[in-house]
Formats: structure tokens, sequence, C-alpha cells
């Protein structure tokens, strides 16, 4: 026993030894010649990438790739390694040869990406990114705190690490490691360090402690830089210096921006305004000789947020490309957007001024159509590289302007379509397992005699429901729903509701929370009683010039029926002036704060949308003239509608839990009910109402893949220049 234990333990020792030699300390690497590898960098301002025969001028085309699908939270890192290998050949396809990355994905990415590019004689390359937690970001830390930036350097390592195939921990839920064992670092052509950084976060550390000794370290050094700008070239510093003393290679690095703490000066009122106290100037981080590959600048550039150039004097139409040529102009190294498209959401949280590429209440052809447009412009400010926003829709994503209308703990098992955030992929989860249980396109093949819910004076209404919309099936013989007034009473709550709605002249059997009123091609609409109204609840500080202790409620029986709006991204004080109807910012000797004294009415109020209004079209896929935002459609007889369920102020279909009486809890609490009832009539008569049952929807949404129209738009262009 003696024996077999002298013999045993020395080894299991020997084991340990070289686990920790290899993944922690990198001794069994032999450099090449001693000097770093590296097959892309920067220079002046143009990015050059080797592919085995001399460095060529290359332009990075691509899509930035997230974590999240359908039944899944993004930290959960549950996308497979044979979804990564279909994705990564259709974006290929594309046209793209890179994918960005934002922090570490679970190890079946990493191998698909390797089998990927392995034998591919035209591989696809990597930004990798390294994240920092929201909570960090939001806390009471700066920066120069060492609870802060030592998560933030280490994951820098450790992302290093992973593209070496050189990293292990330990399973969420398990005892044993998991390895990243593959070595994609071939193909990885760079880091882009941080986020998008809340200005009070960079504000603080720059001007609450004094200011930081200059960087001077082995391949960053500073010049004039702030104290956020030192902390961002450390952690440049501390990334490259792990890759090189570790594995003898480098990769280009980026510092992530965006506009809110873009380095680019404003006139003071729009400072003001905006609360643009952060700038971040790369400019201020160098690299020295040491560091090949050199830094590019790094920008996350949408149209509509936020537009400060739209508040400018004598601005120009297209106030994106004007913002992304005096981003270019300000930097001597390449400038990558690493961010940059629009959603092809039903709800809107807000507009571009001008060309109208709007954040939501896109069609997946205007989101490819004005992708492209934002691709030229991007190229004409003379950028290096331009990256989609993003492959794939996100179901577990949130928005400002939706997010206290739904169950954050539940985004992840239906499908959102009013929240803009979950809508910016070119790749769609539509509901079903093959396909959608039905579709608004004037075929009602698809909808039988168990479906009928009502029938009434010659009119009949069936109903379905999928993780997405419930299902309209209205039929009247003889009757042309495209021309006459027609109604659909809805009643959800028993908290509230009229058995009339007054404003439309339309009367029910029972009290109704909302009415559909379908009214030809341009005015049909979903009307909701105004005591159910969630925007006039919960924000009506934000759109009437009172506060919300001077309203009278409205009575839970009100017979008043409002349209649906959803707020959006701008404020109606700073847009027009009362007075002139002019932009105040035609006189920029004003400040802010003297016209939020002249005007406070319009100080406190916001633009909103009508998010109720529904559009006429063919909602399948599969149809020529097929419209994604398409509401309704008719046929001989009959009319096809689908609802999104926040429309009807569902909060989680997954549980069907609804908003409770906003007046009794000041706020959306959650009200679970089992059935709802509707209706259908021309409104000449009473409409009776009959329940619809439902049942929760669960944590395991059925899903099939689509690529949106806005792929092959894209993809038109992209491969086009290919073969130009």
């Amino acid at each position: 026993m003696k024996k077999f234990l002298m013999l045993v333990v020395p080894g299991v020792l020997l084991l340990f030894l070289l686990d920790w030699l290899y993944f922690s300390v990198g001794v069994l690497y032999l450099p090449h010649g001693g000097q770093p590898e590296y097959f892309a960098k920067a220079e002046g301002e143009t990015l050059y990438l080797d592919h085995g025969s001399g460095y060529a001028e290359y332009e990075l085309k691509g899509v930035n790739l997230g974590l999240g699908k359908p039944g899944h939270y993004a930290t959960e890192q549950a996308i497979s390694k044979e979804e990564y290998l279909r994705w990564f050949a259709q974006i290929q396809a594309l046209g793209a040869n890179v994918v960005r990355t934002y922090t570490l994905a679970g190890p079946d990415f990493y191998e698909a990406f390797y089998e990927f590019n392995r034998d591919n004689p035209a591989p696809l390359y990597l930004l990798h990114g390294v994240w920092v937690d929201d909570y960090l970001i939001n806390s009471s830390y700066s920066a120069l705190d060492e609870e802060f930036y030592e998560p933030f350097f280490r994951d820098c390592k450790t992302v290093v690490d992973v593209v070496h195939g050189r990293h292990k921990e330990r399973g969420e839920n398990s005892v044993f490691s998991r390895f990243y064992r593959w070595d994609i670092s071939p193909w990885v052509c760079g880091y882009i360090l941080g986020v998008e950084w809340e200005g009070t976060l960079v504000t603080y550390t720059d001007k609450s402690f004094p200011q930081q000794e200059q960087l001077d370290g082995d391949y960053f050094y500073t010049e004039d830089a702030s104290n956020f700008e030192i902390f961002l070239a450390s952690a440049g510093e501390a990334t490259a210096a792990y890759e090189t003393k570790k594995y003898g290679a480098q990769r280009m690095i980026a510092f992530s921006n965006w506009p809110t703490t873009d380095p680019l000066l404003y006139p003071q009122n729009l400072t003001e305004y905006f609360l643009k106290s952060a700038r971040i100037d790369v400019e201020h981080i160098r690299c020295k000789e040491a560091f090949g590959p050199g830094q590019f600048a790094s920008y996350h550039i949408y149209p509509y947020y936020p537009d400060y150039y739209s508040f400018l004097p004598a601005h120009e139409e297209n106030t994106y490309l004007q913002y992304l040529r005096d981003i270019n102009e300000h930097h001597a190294m390449p400038v990558v957007i690493s961010e940059f498209g629009v959603p092809s959401s039903r709800g809107m949280a807000a507009r571009e001024e001008g060309l109208g590429r709007n954040q939501g209440n896109m069609s997946e052809t205007q989101q490819g159509e004005a992708l492209v447009s934002m691709y030229r412009d991007i190229k004409e400010a003379g950028s290096a590289g331009a990256i989609v926003f993003t492959w794939q829709d996100e179901w577990f994503k949130r928005t400002w302007n939706t997010m206290t209308n739904v169950d954050l703990t539940a985004t992840p098992y239906w499908s959102d379509c009013q929240t803009n955030e979950q809508c910016f992929g070119l790749l769609s989860f539509d509901p079903g397992k093959k396909q959608s249980v039905c579709y608004p396109d004037g075929d009602k093949s698809e909808w039988r005699e168990a479906y009928l819910v009502c029938e009434q004076d010659g009119v009949r209404l069936s109903m379905r429901c999928d993780e997405k919309y419930v299902y309209f099936l209205a039929e009247k013989e003889g009757f042309d729903f495209l021309t006459g007034k027609f109604y659909i009473p809805i009643d959800t709550t028993p908290k509230s509701g009229s058995l009339r709605a007054g404003n439309l002249g339309v009367g029910m059997d029972r009290a109704a929370d909302f009415v559909v009123e379908l009214n030809g091609p341009d005015n049909s609409r979903l009307w909701v009683q105004e005591y159910y109204d969630s925007i006039e609840a919960l924000f009506y500080d934000k759109i009437t010039p009172w506060d919300l202790f001077s309203q009278v409620f409205p009575a839970p029986d009100t017979e008043t029926f409002v349209k649906l709006r959803l707020l959006i991204q701008k404020d109606l004080y700073f847009v027009r002036d009362s007075l002139d109807d002019q932009n105040i910012l035609d006189d920029a000797s004003i400040p802010y704060a003297e016209y939020r004294q002249r005007d406070p009415m319009h100080y406190s109020r916001m633009e909103n949308c009508e998010t109720g209004k529904l559009t006429c079209g063919n909602g399948n896929p599969a149809a020529p003239d097929f419209n994604s935002l398409a509401d309704f459609c008719c046929g001989e007889g009959f009319v096809e509608l689908r609802l999104p369920w926040q429309l009807l102020n569902f909060a989680d279909p997954s549980r069907m839990n609804i908003h409770d009486d906003y007046y009794e809890h000041f706020g959306v609490e959650y009200l679970h009910i089992r059935q709802l009832y509707a209706g259908a009539g021309d409104g000449t008569k009473i409409i009776g109402m009959k329940p619809f049952a439902l049942e929760p929807l669960g944590s395991r949404p059925a899903y099939h893949e689509r690529l949106k129209e806005s792929y092959y738009i894209l993809q038109a262009l992209w491969t086009g220049e290919q073969a130009g």
C-alpha cells in the first residue's frame, strides 16, 4: 500500500502542477521567434489583415451575436453547438466576414467557431468583447475603485485564455469544471473592451477624484487623459501584457464607446438638456511600438438616439451621416461602427428626424432598407467597418417604455413585438414548431370549427393564441370587412370595464376593457377603456401638463374608450417651442434652465405615438406581399386579426397574468385570469360576448427560426459588393 501511495501521490501532484502551469502560468508555450504574433492591425485610418500572403486592407462587415434564444436568458448560455454552426453558415452567406460577441459565451460557441473555421478557406473572424456587469456600472463605485476595475481586468485575462483554448471553470450547477480547450486565436482579430458606459460613472470617476498620473506602460501610454481614459488604457495594458507574455501573441484592442460619452463638444443648452457631462476620447490613449496591432475606435451609433444633431441650428436632413463624419474626422485611427441597426418591432421607442429610420414600428422590409442606407452612410463617412445589431431576436430583452408593462422575470417565455429591443435581429424566432398557428393572410384554411367562440346574428367569431399573439377570425356572409365598420369587444379584467363604448356607439352584454374597431385599411384601431389605459395611469405626468395628484381618476365603468399609446424618446418641450413653433436652440444663448422656467408645461411633456393603430396587410412570411407589421387581413366575408399580448395588458402570458387595477395599487400588479371574453358585430345591436379559455403558455415555448426579409436585402448588398 505504501508503495502504491508513493507512486500515486506524486503522480497526482504532478498532474495538479501541470494543470496549474498550463492554465495559469502558460510556461509550456513556446513563442515564435521571440516576437509576438498578430495577423490584424490598425495603421493610420485603415484596418489590415494578413490571410497568409501579406497584409491587405480589410473592411469589417459583420453581425453582433447575442447569447439568448426563446425560453432562456442570455446568462443561461443555452445555444447549442449545432445552432451556432448553422448560424455561422448563414452569417457567412449574408456576406459578412466578422462576428462580434459581447462577453464570454459557453464552450459550445468556441467549439463551433473552431470547427467552422478549421478547414474554411474563407473563415469568419471574431471581435471578442469583455463585459462589465450592470450592477457594477450602476453601483456607487467609480472605475478607480478596486471592486470595479479588478473584476474587469480579470475578465480581460479570462477572455484571452478562452481565445487560446486554455481556460476552465466550474459549471454553474456542477462540481465539475468545464473546459474551453479550442484555440480560436487564428481567427480572433481583436478585442473590444467595455460596454456602453453610463455618463454618470464616467463623470463621477473624472470629477470626484484627483487627477491620476498618466499611464506609461509597456504597450499603452496616455497623454492628457482623464481618469476614466486612464482606467481604459490600463485595461488595454493589462490585456496586451497578459497575452504577449503568456501566449506570445497580440490582437487589436478597442474601447467601447457611444454618443452618450463621445468626445465631441456641443452647445451649452444641448449638453444641459441631455446631461451630456461625460467625454471619452481614445485619442488620449496611445500604443507603443511594442504593441504592433494597434487600436481602433469602436462606437455604437444609431440614427435615432440620442440624435444630438437634430437639435442643432441648420442641421442637415441626414443627421446620422453628419454625426458619423464628425466622429471619423475626430479620430486619427480607424473607426468601426460596431453597432448599428433598427428593430422590426411593432412597438416603437424613438423616431429619427428626417429619414424615418425609427427605433421600432418598422417592417422587416423597411428594416432591411434602413440597414442598407445606414451601411452606406457609414462607408461614406470613412469608417473602417460596420457591424449590424444584431443576428438573432432576443425575447428576454426589455425596453424603457414597455418594461413597466411586463413581468421581467418571464420575458424569455413569450415574444413581445411591442418591445422593440426584442426585434433587432436578422433572424426571427416565430412561434410554433414549424409554423405559427395562424397568419392574417386572407386564407382561413387553418381555422376549424373547434375554434369557434361565439355566434350571433349570422356573425361567427373564432379565436386561437400562441407565444406572440391572440388571433381572431370574424365571419359574416356578404359583409365587406374592408369597407364596413365592425367591432370586436374584449373583456379581460373583472376589476373594470364598460357595457358601452360611448364614443364608438357600441354596446356589449358584458363589461369590456377593449374594443377593436375595423374601419377600413387606414382607420382601424384597438381602443382601451380609459380606466384600464396603462399610459395614462403610469405616465400621466409625462403626457399632460398637470401632476397625477391633480387628476380626477376615471370611473371603473366609464364609457370613454381612448387610443392606445406608447411614450417615445423625444421631449416636446425641447423639440418645439409652444409660442413660435421654432426649434428653441435657434437662440443658443439662452440657457436650458431658463427655458424650463419659461415653459414648465412643455418641459414636463413627452411625445407619444398611437400603438393601437391597426395595419392592414398580409402577415404570412410565405406570401410575396408579406408585411411583418400586418395586424389584419380581409377575405370574402371574413377578416383575420392578430393582437400582441402586451397590447391587451398581459404582463405574462406564460402564466396568463394581466395588469390589476392601477388605481388600487398605484402601479402594475398582476392578476391571474383563466379566460377572456370576446364577441363580434357591426355595432347595430348589443354584441354578445362568450369566454375563450386561456391555458398558461409555460416556460418552454414552441418556436422555429426564420431569416427575415431584412437578411435578404442586406445580403444582396454585401454579396454584390463581394462580386464587384
